[in-house]
């Protein structure tokens, strides 16, 4: 519901994808709700009052010297401040550099806030996400653009006829003061804050993709677990006129499907257009397909996974890594959609056949349902020791006039053709 009512809001959208492009500056969101949680550390609260009075009477002993000749009292109050300054200063030092590092072009902020602060919605999400932004008192863009004054007239620190008065009218450590006062009124509310403007970023950006998209459609969710059944589906990144939709079925009787198939024919591509979709239904976003029955899912994938020299990390140990974490999502409350691309390639054929039926068994038997894709053909032998539960599917080319041709379909069965050599012999390669 909240996508759905985003996605007519055109103008808050806008604004919204404005602002967000400046505010790609900020500093981080996680330091600045850090630092509002964070204990002050100028806590004292006769401080403030204490250097306020130091100054007053700094300045009146000027006067008093001016007037009356009471150069003694001007020398001895200017000593007093200049000792306070020096007591003082560690512990302004280490306030002013914590909030400098978390307040990072605050106007920012304080406009996406503003313009949210303008809006009612009716979706239920959108009302919570509403809500959290009230605050007592000011609504929050004013107590964002409050910081951001303080933050100014501490930056005013540098200034050459401040810094030359500095020790006397105590400039930075007041500023600090009004700062960390802030901090402690307010900064416990900043995350709250951000949370809400970073989910009404991410809802307002599906909801753009829903715009652009209308013929898309929403998921249906189930109670049955584990399910994914898609009509047409197609991946999102991909055009309409680019993009060749199929069918997929993965529900109880049918747990795993694993697609053969040669080189470029479209095995790694619906891969990734099931995890995607997988993860655009589930944030409340419409689907590249025509039809998307599915229940709740956690997406575990190991695609285009790469060794690490830096890391001393081979391929295969980065990907049985992964598969680690895989399994560990099993444990989780949702059943798992695993993806698993060109699966453990990095070992000699016998090793990755053994592995890979006994990783696909842990997995089915564990209640998850997934796709395995493969150049092995004697990984399509799994399914002989799982079926009914394990089917095979795979991806075919034909050879028109030396060129290679695609129709990228999903077929039952294994594949019978492989283009290894003819695409070898296609760049000039002599095979």
């Amino acid at each position: 519901m909240a996508v759905a009512e985003l996605r007519s809001r055109l103008d808050l959208r806008e604004d919204l994808a404005v602002l967000a492009e400046e505010a790609r500056s900020l500093a981080s969101a996680e330091a600045l709700a850090a630092w509002g949680e964070g204990e002050p550390l100028l806590a004292s609260p006769l401080l403030p009052w204490a250097s306020a009075l130091l100054a007053v009477l700094w300045v009146a002993s000027l006067v008093a010297w001016a007037a009356w000749g009471f150069a003694s009292a001007a020398l001895l109050v200017s000593a007093a401040n200049v000792c306070f300054s020096l007591y003082n200063r560690r512990r302004v030092r280490s306030a002013v550099s914590a909030a400098e590092s978390a307040t990072g072009d605050l106007p920012l902020l304080a406009g996406v806030l503003a313009r949210l602060e303008r809006e009612r919605f009716a979706a239920p999400r959108l009302v919570e996400l509403r809500e959290a932004l009230q605050s007592q008192g000011w609504p929050p863009s004013r107590w964002i653009a409050g910081l951001n004054r303080l933050m100014e007239y501490l930056d005013s620190r540098r200034n050459l006829i401040v810094q030359s008065l500095e020790p006397f009218v105590f400039w930075t450590l007041q500023a600090a003061c009004a700062v960390e006062g802030w901090r402690k009124r307010t900064g416990p509310a900043v995350r709250r804050w951000l949370a809400a403007v970073g989910e009404f970023e991410a809802l307002s950006s599906l909801a753009g993709y829903a715009y652009e998209h209308p013929a898309d459609v929403l998921p249906e969710f189930v109670e049955a677990s584990p399910c994914f059944e898609a009509e047409g589906l197609a991946h999102p990144l991909l055009s309409d006129r680019e993009a060749v939709r199929n069918d997929l079925r993965l529900v109880d009787d049918l747990r795993v499907l694993i697609i053969s198939g040669p080189n470029m024919a479209g095995k790694s591509t619906l891969v990734r257009a099931v995890g995607v979709n997988a993860v655009l239904a589930q944030c409340g976003a419409p689907v590249r397909a025509r039809r998307l029955r599915m229940s709740p899912l956690a997406v575990g994938a190991s695609i285009c996974i790469l060794d690490s020299l830096q890391g001393g990390i081979s391929r295969f140990y980065a990907e049985i890594r992964r598969l680690k974490q895989i399994t560990d999502l099993t444990r989780g409350p949702l059943a798992v959609l695993f993806l698993l691309d060109e699966f453990l390639q990095g070992t000699n054929s016998q090793d990755r056949r053994v592995g890979a039926e006994a990783m696909v068994r842990s997995l089915v038997e564990r209640g998850a349902i997934g796709l395995v894709t493969t150049h092995d053909l004697a990984l399509a032998r799994i399914v002989d020791d799982l079926a009914p539960r394990a089917a095979n599917a795979h991806f075919e080319d034909r050879l028109e006039d030396g060129k290679l041709l695609f129709d990228y379909r999903l077929r039952p069965g294994v594949v019978e053709t492989s283009n290894a050599l003819s695409l070898m012999r296609s760049i000039g390669l002599d095979v």
